[in-house]
């Protein structure tokens, strides 16, 4: 008796599709991530609207995500709103980026189709939910103010206090059911802008695109980016199981259990970025020198020193 074949989700055939695509090909488009955002990140899951701060520490950098409020214009009243999480809000951070490093502006002007938005952002044809919760978590990342920073030297930090977005327009529809914020247009801070067209992170969007179901891979993916191609030639770098766990894994409270999902999400991420060069064991990982996803783009990106070390 044959066993019949196990079905393929919709999310493995995402995944095949795009590896193949991206090693046969080179990419058309490409999309950027902050390398400050490659080494700390935003909230996995909804800690809650009562939770009004996000904290991350990495190495030298340190993260401070304050969630923030909104005037509504029907009943003047302040709304508050609460923390970006998931994979959306990155996603939607990832193409502010690249819309504002391909018109070289910090204004955006956002699709007055939600859907066509979307559609760019995903890769995909999203359906109403993941229409609403896209619309949601803009919101949210574009209220927010973000404390970022740098600890330079004994006694010595340098910190920047800025909101990602200092400038929306917001759209209240009349329709009670679909009344979710939604800025038509944004404008990235100066200080945030001027910083990303310095230390900005050149990605794949299909492999961003196949990745976007998991806020875990798109950290991963994006940690990767930006730190295997700056290791010296010949001297590997070696990254023990609890500083990833410190890093990727501050919502699990047992190491196996990280160690499975962290696991899984890194082999969806190498399907992506094949040319990734690294070993892992039970101590850890260990990275070695590798080309950047996208090859002959990095000269355009000022590089900054590893502030995970």
């Amino acid at each position: 008796m044959t066993e019949e074949p196990t079905q393929l989700s919709l999310i493995d055939r995402r995944l095949i599709k795009s590896s193949v695509e991206i090693h046969e090909t080179p990419p058309e488009e490409i999309t950027y991530q902050h390398t400050v955002f490659c080494q700390t990140s935003l909230p996995y899951r909804n800690p809650g609207d009562a939770v009004r701060e996000w904290e991350r520490e990495q190495g030298r950098v340190a993260l401070r995500v304050e969630a923030g409020s909104i005037r509504n214009p029907d009943t003047h009243e302040w709304v508050e709103l609460g923390l970006p999480f998931g994979p959306k809000p990155r996603l939607v951070l990832m193409h502010l980026n690249a819309q504002a490093i391909r018109t070289q502006s910090p204004v955006i002007e956002v699709e007055d189709s939600m859907t066509a938005f979307a559609r760019e952002v995903l890769g995909y044809a999203p359906n109403g939910n993941q229409i609403n919760w896209m619309k949601n978590q803009l919101s949210r990342l574009a209220a927010s103010l973000v404390r970022l920073a740098v600890d330079i030297s004994a006694g010595r930090a340098f910190q920047v206090d800025t909101k990602i977005v200092t400038a929306f327009d917001l759209w209240f529809p009349k329709d009670e059911n679909q009344r979710v914020l939604w800025p038509s247009t944004v404008r990235l801070s100066d200080e945030y802008y001027q910083s990303l067209t310095r230390h900005a992170v050149p990605l794949d969007e299909r492999a961003v695109a196949a990745l976007a179901h998991s806020a875990m891979a798109l950290d991963i993916y994006a940690w990767l980016s930006q730190r295997l191609w700056r290791i010296e030639y010949g001297k590997p770098q070696f990254v023990p199981w609890a500083a990833l766990k410190e890093q990727f894994g501050w919502n699990h409270k047992r190491m196996n259990n990280f160690r499975a999902v962290f696991l899984k999400a890194l082999e969806q991420v190498h399907s992506q970025y094949r040319a990734g060069r690294l070993e892992i064991d039970g101590k850890g990982m260990t990275l070695y020198n590798s080309p950047p996803p996208i090859k002959g783009r990095i000269f355009a990106i000022k590089s900054i020193p590893d502030l995970s070390e």
